[in-house]
């Protein structure tokens, strides 16, 4: 009896076991269903956030954290995340698009674009349009595309019966089509079909559907002719022209204030001046640049008034700079989406736009893309390295960076330490944790000058009198600015800095900037300021008004064949998804050697 007791619960578990997997099938495969409006695949990369991913989509964070256990605590590239399909109502969100729904889908294996058109009845080429970034490389298992909703192919012809009971044909124009060749195919005089359709009267255009009587044969309707496979698939690799301009048009709309004198009017106007150089640059290398500069104040109302007042000069621009607080940046985004002109965000790391809006590029990397990259960086600077992080207890702890940090290295089998710092016992603690064998990092997990003051002059006692243990410092963009207090401490520690902006000042073309500025403006930039806003102004014009004398007002086709060598911040813009804007994510790795030199090395 207890044999066959065993027997049936062996037999239980096996049924249920093959249920439970025939359930996680099926809810994967049917995840790019349109009609259940379930879910679909999400790839997480590097540096993206619940957050972003959730702007990405238009969902709510708690749905992403309820359809995926444990991502509230945190997620790492390469996770597959379950997303909520949104359900189309026919009503539009809130997105500034013509046709603002959209349903999403996560390439698979062997899919092909023709395949995915035919799924969801959406032409090859509207999806196409719907995702900008687009292309043999991102058509890809994993990577996420846009459908566009409401944009079914149309058939060419349509039988409907009118109100007397009559057949009729709605017939969709396709392109070459003539006047005399529908009255052929459908036995009807031009006189006639004029008399049905009166809008012929401004002529036959493509798109225009018809009213024709059904006369013939139902089979011999014209079908629409679709382009084959190959056609539709050749298009994630076809050659976009470049589309040449005589003069860039640029339109600076920033809050210059000029009424007033304040921190930040000084800051603004610096990097107009420092952009105004730019232009005078490229002047003499022979290329033309129109400015059209309006001062926006702080908020928002004059800045709707000169979108509306000045919108048929600012229409035809071919890149806007501007915006300082996202409420601005979503007025200037939203401006250059309708009017397809390229807007580059020049300050603030936070804003979401760039999300959605594939015209956007944002020059200052938002933290969390800046922390994966810094911290991917640093884990291959330092695999061989005796790592230790020194917890001082100070403020401005960098507990995420720090945590990103420790995942890479923990994800490469990196060993590391934490030191907690004690005044006391401060040396003979750390000296305890150092080794021989390898040389030696240290991380302080707060940016802050107290934190740094504290463990400097005994690291630098270590290394200068015992030089069995090599020493080196990584720390943070901020420290450029404790050069004051620490440059001299930074040598000795042969110290590392990350950072998206760095500016030698022994280089000479930094040295040639500041003598033109000064020759210009009859002043030297803000002494007390990082980055500097000139400068800024400065790489941000040489790069972008290059870009459209170079390669035109579809200058982002070419990204990876601009060159520019940067004064102050450096320049690689990726898409943030197929459908969305570019960010910055160039980072530095600045170097205080011993020799007292100082090295910028740049990681793309």
């Amino acid at each position: 009896m207890k044999g066959i007791t065993l027997y049936t619960l062996l037999l239980l578990w096996i049924f249920c076991s093959i249920t439970i997997h025939t359930s996680a099938q099926t809810n994967r495969t049917a995840s790019n269903n349109v009609e259940d409006e379930d879910i679909f695949y999400h790839t997480v990369e590097r540096g993206q956030t619940v957050y972003s991913i959730a702007k990405m989509y238009d969902v709510k964070v708690g749905d992403i954290h309820r359809l995926n256990f444990g991502s509230d605590e945190t997620i790492k590239a390469g996770d597959k995340l379950k997303i909520p399909q949104k359900k189309i109502t026919g009503t539009s969100t809130s997105r500034t698009d013509s046709d603002s729904s959209y349903i999403y889908h996560t390439i698979q294996a062997r899919e092909t674009l023709y395949g995915v058109s035919k799924q969801y009845e959406v032409s090859g080429k509207s999806i196409v349009e719907a995702n900008p970034g687009l292309s043999q490389e991102s058509f890809s298992i994993g990577k996420t595309i846009r459908i566009p909703a409401g944009k079914k192919q149309k058939q060419t012809a349509e039988i409907v019966e009118n109100q007397k009971g009559a057949k009729e044909i709605y017939y969709t124009v396709p392109t070459r089509e003539t006047m005399y060749n529908i009255s052929k195919t459908f036995k009807i005089s031009e006189k006639e079909l004029l008399k049905l359709n009166p809008e012929l009267s401004g002529g036959l255009r493509t798109g225009m559907t018809l009213r024709i009587p059904l006369r013939i044969n139902e089979k011999d309707i014209p079908k629409k002719e679709e382009p084959d496979a190959r056609e539709v698939n050749a298009m994630l690799g076809a050659k976009r022209e470049i589309k040449r301009v005589n003069a860039a048009k640029i339109a600076l709309l920033l809050p210059y204030n000029a009424d007033k004198t304040t921190a930040n009017t000084t800051l603004i106007t610096e990097f107009y001046e420092g952009m105004l150089l730019a232009v005078d640059s490229l002047r003499n290398m022979g290329y033309a640049t129109e400015l059209f500069v309006h001062d926006t104040g702080d908020g928002t109302a004059t800045l709707q008034k000169i979108l509306k007042t000045e919108s048929q000069t600012l229409k035809e621009v071919n890149l806007i700079i501007g915006g300082v607080s996202n409420e601005q940046i979503k007025l200037i985004a939203d401006f250059a989406k309708t009017n397809k002109i390229k807007y580059v965000i020049p300050f603030t790391p936070r804003n979401d736009e760039v999300l959605d809006n594939a015209y956007i590029f944002q020059i200052n990397t938002p933290q969390n893309y800046l922390y994966a990259n810094a911290s991917y960086v640093g884990a291959n600077l330092f695999a061989k390295y005796n790592i230790i992080f020194l917890d001082t207890k100070d403020k401005d702890d960098q507990t995420d960076f720090i945590s990103e940090f420790k995942r890479d290295l923990k994800e490469r089998n990196i060993s590391f330490k934490d030191v907690v710092y004690d005044a006391k016992n401060f040396q003979e603690t750390i000296t305890s944790q150092l080794s021989t064998a390898k040389p030696n990092v240290i991380m302080p997990v707060s940016r802050s000058l107290e934190a740094l003051t504290k463990i400097k002059t005994v690291l630098r006692m270590i290394a200068e009198k015992q030089p069995e243990y090599v020493l080196n410092l990584f720390g943070y963009p901020i420290w450029q600015t404790y050069s004051k207090d620490c440059l001299d401490d930074f040598h000795a520690l042969d110290t590392y800095i990350y950072s998206h902006f760095y500016a030698d000042n022994l280089n000479p073309n930094v040295k040639a900037f500041y003598n033109n500025y000064k020759n210009w403006y009859s002043k030297n930039p803000a002494s007390n300021m990082y980055p500097k806003y000139a400068m800024l102004g400065f790489d941000i014009g040489m790069f972008f008004f290059d870009a459209l004398q170079k390669y035109g007002a579809n200058f982002e086709n070419n990204l990876s064949e601009i060159s520019y060598k940067s004064l102050q911040t450096g320049f690689n813009f990726e898409r943030v998804n197929n459908w969305g804007g570019f960010i910055n994510t160039n980072i530095y790795i600045i170097h205080y050697n011993k020799d007292y030199t100082i090295t910028r090395s740049d990681f793309k």
